[in-house]
């Protein structure tokens, strides 16, 4: 089961085949631009086995769901919201503006994005904290108008977070018809400006056909943990956080990166024995099969590994941590030092969870505030900047056959 593992085995891994699943996904966006709430009604019975007759979530049904949750539940994930809330508060970007010689500046505003769609995997399981993950990050930001689509039976936890978190509409709806309702827009669900939020090789599949016509966020598949750890690490630790990653599902895979021998022996041999007081004990050992550890000569070596595998989490858990944290260059979420598991991360740290994988932290970054905004560029000049100016730009603009570009400048010059 714990076994040695190359970057190149790694990185296959992570390679979703899409064309597996691109016809099937076209043709359900074809059903759904044709047919709207038609199609995702039919195609929400036909997957996921119930028969609606409206999409939307009532209030009704939200409040409902609160006297299903429990007080201390409740307060677990307001928690969570507050936390979640306040970090990404200070991720808000600020305008500036660079002033120069009385009424001449240059600088820069940010708006945010008037509508959003956020995708909450859902099914047989619960993911209350993604719904805050996507949610409080587009509110921080002033979205307007922000929904959610989710599957039914819709769970009592994940109404209650996504309610908790703001959101506008909710709508009973998942897979590929719901990102192709959102992207195109039904009677019911209105189209958005983007879509953000996890899920299946279906919903990444309908996320990359309707690029053109919605802005999308970044793929998001199995999740995966690489630990880079020294001598100094405790074992303990470092098998802990990779049985904690290896049960979110059988794709699922982690990587130990180290220089010491035997402290990927002794994580194996704990893998064993932790894995045996888990509920999750099957699917765990299904996740394991995509794992393993890497050995590197020292840690400078284990550092561009780990810039190679740009895994969605990194733990570093190594004698100084701090030393290692500026080399570190592709990574979703990055946590120091013994004392801190993901598993803070993916509830209470209040940072985002919804993180790039398979090799895609190299150009993406994680779900933030400015995800869910646009900058804009200002310039407001004065006379004495436009004559400093207009030599050059009425050149440059004759140059490439422009003329017009350039008596819009020559016609400022003459009053």
């Amino acid at each position: 089961m714990w076994q040695v593992l190359s970057v190149e085995s790694w990185k296959a891994r992570g390679r979703s085949d899409l064309s597996k699943v691109i016809p099937t996904v076209s043709d359900i966006i074809e059903q759904v631009r044709k047919e709207g709430d038609a199609a995702v009604l039919r195609l929400t019975a036909r997957f996921d086995k119930v028969d609606l007759t409206d999409l939307r979530v009532s209030r009704a049904e939200i409040d409902e769901a609160y006297s299903k949750v429990d007080q201390e539940l409740l307060e677990a994930l307001k928690f969570a919201k507050m936390r979640i809330e306040a970090y990404h508060q200070r991720q808000r970007p600020e305008d500036v503006t660079l002033f120069k010689d009385g009424e001449s500046y240059l600088g820069w505003k940010y708006s945010p994005l008037g509508s959003m769609g956020m995708y909450i995997p859902g099914g047989k399981a619960s993911y209350p904290s993604t719904a805050l993950m996507c949610a409080v990050p587009a509110k921080v930001a002033g979205v307007r108008n922000v929904i959610a689509c989710t599957p039914p039976p819709v769970h009592p936890l994940t109404l209650v977070a996504l309610d908790l978190a703001g959101v506008d509409t909710i709508f009973k709806c998942g897979g590929a018809q719901a990102i192709a309702a959102m992207g195109i827009g039904t009677l019911s669900v209105p189209k958005v400006q983007k879509i953000v939020g996890p899920g299946n090789i279906y919903v990444t599949a309908a996320k990359v056909l309707l690029r053109q016509e919605v802005e999308m966020d970044f793929p998001a598949g199995p999740s995966e943990i690489a630990v880079l750890a020294d001598g100094t690490a405790r074992a303990e630790n470092v098998a802990a956080d990779i049985l904690a990653q290896a049960e979110h599902g059988p794709d699922s895979a982690c990587a130990l990166v180290t220089d010491d021998p035997a402290l990927a022996r002794k994580v194996g041999e704990l893998l064993e024995r932790q894995m045996e007081k888990s509920e999750r004990q099957d699917l765990i050992r299904s996740s394991l099969k995509n794992s393993g550890y890497i050995m590197v000569k020292d840690m400078f070596e284990g550092v561009a590994v780990c810039n190679e595998l740009a895994p969605e989490h990194l733990s570093i858990q190594t004698s100084d941590p701090l030393s290692i944290l500026p080399s570190i260059e592709t990574a979703g979420a990055i946590f120091m030092g013994d004392d801190s598991p993901v598993a803070c991360g993916d509830y209470t740290t209040g940072t985002d969870h919804v993180l790039p994988t398979a090799g895609n932290a190299a150009v993406h970054s994680g779900l933030d505030v400015l995800h869910f905004m646009k900058r804009s560029s200002v310039q407001m000049l004065d006379l004495k900047t436009l004559k400093d100016l207009a030599p050059a730009t009425i050149r440059l603009a004759e140059t490439e056959g422009l003329q017009a570009h350039a008596e819009s400048v020559r016609v400022r010059l003459k009053k």
